[in-house]
């Protein structure tokens, strides 16, 4: 039998050998208070920490529900950003050939209205010289009618 870590042989008394088992029963019941009392503090902090893992399981949830809803907030925006700035350069690649069109029908139309204004100016020339020439024309018919009125009764 051991120890204490010596070999304990049987000698035949019965005063060694009754010492021996008395003494390897109460190191084997100490033995075995310490270790009923390690499994009871393994027990014990075992339940500590499943319970500490419990309450980060669920911190674990939480955060995970509110991360999907922040990120379901930023998904909606984000494809409607997204679309805007398409739709922002599609515009854009419409509008500049139209500008620049739009220009060159500005500068066709500023030289097609030159151009009337001085047709009209030609023209308000031309009809006030026809007035002028048609008044000066009555005058001279007026003139040549009272000449030849005058000149028949001359004759008369």
């Amino acid at each position: 039998m051991k120890n204490s870590g010596a070999m304990v042989t049987y000698t035949g008394s019965p005063t060694l050998d009754d010492k021996d088992d008395e003494m390897s029963r109460s190191v084997l019941s100490s033995f075995r208070a310490k270790e009923e009392e390690i499994e009871k503090m393994k027990m014990a902090v075992r339940g500590r920490v499943q319970a500490q893992l419990g309450r980060v399981e669920e911190e674990s949830k939480r955060l995970a529900l509110i991360r999907e809803e922040l990120e379901a907030l930023q998904d909606p925006m984000r494809k409607e950003v997204a679309l805007l700035r398409k739709r922002i350069d599609i515009v854009s690649k419409e509008l500049k050939p139209l500008g620049l069109t739009c220009q060159k029908k500005e500068r066709e139309y500023k030289e097609l209205l030159d151009v009337f204004n001085e047709k009209s100016k030609e023209k308000a020339q031309l009809v006030a010289k026809l007035m002028e020439m048609v008044a000066e024309s009555e005058k001279l018919r007026l003139k040549k009618l009272e000449e030849l009125s005058q000149h028949i009764e001359s004759l008369k």
